[in-house]
């Protein structure tokens, strides 16, 4: 049932679904994360609910924000994401982003809810809006992702944003026979669980972490099943681009698509077949080819942290860093808890960030 907030704000959650695909559509910004089909992964991939909130202002103006919870804690235990933890969330907003009035009014809400912990992460295009009326009950946490702007078509992108070395990538691994093909069915599921398992070892390695602990963790962020709803609630929408080098799986790539905006969600690569002969380069070509002959607008890489190896890959494709903050309000310091849990593993076990 509907209930009524203070300025005549009334909420209905969770938010009827045909009223959500209304608001997604008249949404220019609206990303595959802020979906109905994403929500339903993430509660099918953990024992998550539905909590999104609609909110109708007096004007008549709707907004939604996406928002689950756990299905089996009590409210004052419990966290309500929009989702820090699994791409942006955040508002949608049809015809133009909110007003500040409107987005100080969303906000309040959200720091008044019961829950224990309740976190947002707004999308670059409307950051800056929800910046400037953030309240101070909210702490923040610094996100950067990077985007590769399609205008213009293919052919602008390859021969303008594309850097000379990726276009070096892509011919040599053209002459070295890279075989690709694309699913949308979901059946390469299982050919790049198996090399998203080999690269687990590979950044265990890398940052000196043991593998049963890397293991653990990465289920843990990332549970298989997720992959699989994915793939089945998406349909066609979702694509497993998969490159063999001597017939063998080297790199794969998971690439979702939602009206005008695609978005580059998986990788995952065997190094010794793939690096060589550059076959991540030609994966995105393909993928980034796909995206403009199907109108999009934008080609989404994700998170990075700036000045790393991974931006610094992404910004070779001509990707551009756009700030995408996480907000959060705890009512007990969980989140300094759990860094300081985690610094303290590291130091123990000699962990190298990547």
């Amino acid at each position: 049932m509907p209930r009524t907030l203070p300025a005549g704000v009334e909420v209905t959650s969770p938010a009827p679904r045909e009223v959500w695909w209304e608001l997604i559509a008249r949404d220019a910004e609206a990303l595959v994360t802020q979906t109905p089909t994403w929500l339903d992964c993430l509660c099918e991939a953990w024992p998550w609910e539905d909590a999104s909130r609609l909110y109708r202002f007096v004007d008549g103006r709707r907004l939604l924000v996406p928002l689950v919870r756990h299905r089996r804690w009590p409210m004052r235990l419990l966290t309500e994401e929009s989702w820090p933890g699994w791409g942006v969330g955040g508002a949608v907003v049809p015809d133009g982003a909110p007003d500040a009035r409107e987005a100080r009014l969303v906000l309040a809400d959200l720091a008044d809810r019961p829950a224990l912990r309740v976190a947002v992460r707004f999308g670059p295009g409307s950051a800056a809006v929800w910046n400037e009326v953030v309240p101070g009950a909210f702490s923040a946490v610094d996100r950067t992702t990077y985007l590769l702007d399609l205008d213009g078509g293919w052919e602008e992108v390859w021969s303008h944003r594309f850097h000379q070395q990726v276009r070096r990538g892509v011919r040599r691994a053209e002459r070295e026979d890279v075989e690709v093909e694309v699913d949308r069915s979901g059946r390469l599921v299982p050919q790049f669980r198996r090399l998203y398992e080999e690269s687990v070892v590979r950044w265990a390695e890398q940052q000196n972490e043991p593998l049963a602990l890397a293991r653990w963790r990465r289920r843990r962020e990332e549970p298989p099943r997720l992959l699989e709803a994915v793939a089945e609630r998406f349909g066609s929408s979702c694509a497993i681009w998969l490159a063999r080098c001597g017939g063998q799986p080297a790199a794969a790539i998971v690439v979702l698509r939602h009206g005008t905006h695609t978005k580059y969600w998986r990788g995952a690569m065997d190094r010794s077949l793939a690096h060589p002969v550059h076959a991540n380069h030609l994966l995105h070509r393909l993928a980034i080819e796909d995206a403009c002959a199907a109108g999009s607008r934008l080609y989404d890489m994700g998170d990075a942290r700036p000045e790393s190896s991974l931006a610094q890959f992404k910004q070779s494709f001509g990707a551009r860093p756009a700030a995408s903050p996480a907000y959060y309000r705890e009512r007990l310091p969980l989140t300094a808890l759990d860094r300081r849990l985690r610094g303290a593993v590291k130091r123990v076990i000699g962990f190298r960030d990547a």
